[in-house]
């Protein structure tokens, strides 16, 4: 995967192979396949200035978002794990 930075003041939309779009707004940044970098209208784009595309992010070993100190728990904020009776009592 590579990263590919928008660098102009407004938001942007990045026409990718396979009718994909990437939509990326100012100063923002995105993955991208290396074969797209091959991609005709993405050239243009490059060659225009409007984007720069980065290096390779291989070896990283995944996508870094997480803290690594426990389990995933993405959306159970708040959450007991204890079922809430409903209905008419």
């Amino acid at each position: 995967m590579r990263t590919i930075r928008n660098l102009t003041a407004s938001p942007l939309r990045v026409p990718l192979p396979g009718g994909k779009t990437l939509h990326l707004g100012p100063n923002e940044t995105g993955s991208i396949r290396d074969a797209a970098v091959e991609h005709a209208a993405l050239k243009k784009l490059v060659d225009a200035g409007s984007v720069e595309i980065g290096e390779s992010e291989r070896g990283a070993g995944g996508t870094g978002t997480g803290s690594g100190n426990g389990p995933d728990d993405a959306g159970t904020h708040g959450k007991s794990g204890v079922a809430r009776k409903s209905g008419d009592r």
